[in-house]
């Protein structure tokens, strides 16, 4: 009889790991908060416009911290430090989604972290200070908003029955001129066919928008894994379908989110306007 191998560990319960990760966005949010409007540039990274401040790398670096000191054997992915460690249990982490916005003093900026257990993202947080508002969500638990706005905890639904031409839109652009240009196209051809645009600046914030019926749809070209990981989770809890074009996944050539229908009205005008051509 042969010896048994090694027992497999279990993943952890969701549910822990969104109080985690809403533990420690309210922190890097109170950081970045407490250093709002005394913030410089420290460099560029792909262009002119895509900005790194000193209040982005710390915000990560406390997020690390916090979760290794709670879980030092999980893996780290964060927009500033890249990828550390191989655990089951991947963290997510955009320090500061909105990066221009909160150089400008805008409120529209984001502390986003999510938690991906053996490849799936199954828990997330997005923490909007200056709304006052804190997003979570765990896979199959639904999709919350705790504001101080409104008493307890309040679950979220994205708007359903919303025809193409009466929906409010949420984008975002990219960085390098030639995508702009090319994005811009894009959303001259869109905003004909449906009620009006929006641009925050913050793909956290825009997914969660979706979530909360406060806009109905979102799409966008150029985003990473942070930015849309913890956002998109709650998106989705609430009801919204996720992906890019032509059954791909959500991804850097297109993620759109929207009520189901909706999102197939939104699919079929952007895959008619050939949006997901990354320039080059």
């Amino acid at each position: 009889m042969s010896a048994p191998g090694p027992a497999r560990s279990l993943p952890p319960e969701p549910q822990a790991l969104v109080v985690l990760a809403r533990s420690v966005a309210r922190e890097a949010a109170d950081l970045l908060l407490a250093r709002h409007g005394q913030v410089a540039v420290v460099e560029v990274k792909s262009s002119p416009t895509d900005v790194v401040t000193q209040l982005d790398r710390a915000a990560e670096q406390l997020i690390r911290d916090r979760l290794l000191a709670a879980r030092p054997a999980d893996a780290i992915l964060g927009e500033e430090g890249g990828q550390t460690g191989h655990g089951r249990v991947r963290w997510i982490v955009d320090p500061l989604d909105g990066t221009v916005n909160y150089l400008y003093g805008l409120p529209d900026w984001a502390v986003s972290i999510a938690a991906e257990v053996d490849g799936e993202v199954v828990a997330g947080a997005v923490c909007v200070p200056l709304q006052r508002s804190m997003y979570s969500a765990t896979l199959g638990g639904g999709a919350w908003l705790e504001s101080e706005w409104q008493a307890g905890p309040q679950q979220l639904a994205c708007n359903a029955d919303v025809a193409l031409a009466s929906a409010l839109v949420a984008t975002g652009f990219g960085y390098a001129a030639e995508q702009r240009a090319a994005q811009g196209l894009v959303t001259a051809a869109v905003l004909p066919q449906v009620r009006d645009i929006r641009r925050t600046g913050s793909a956290a914030n825009d997914l969660c928008s979706v979530a909360a019926g406060r806009v109905d749809a979102y799409y966008e070209q150029g985003v990473h894994e942070w930015d849309v990981a913890a956002g998109g989770l709650v998106a989705r809890e609430a009801g919204a379908a996720m992906g890019g074009l032509g059954g791909r996944p959500a991804g850097e050539a297109m993620t759109i989110a929207a009520e189901p229908a909706l999102f197939r009205a939104m699919h079929d005008l952007l895959a008619s306007l050939d949006a997901g051509r990354l320039p080059g």
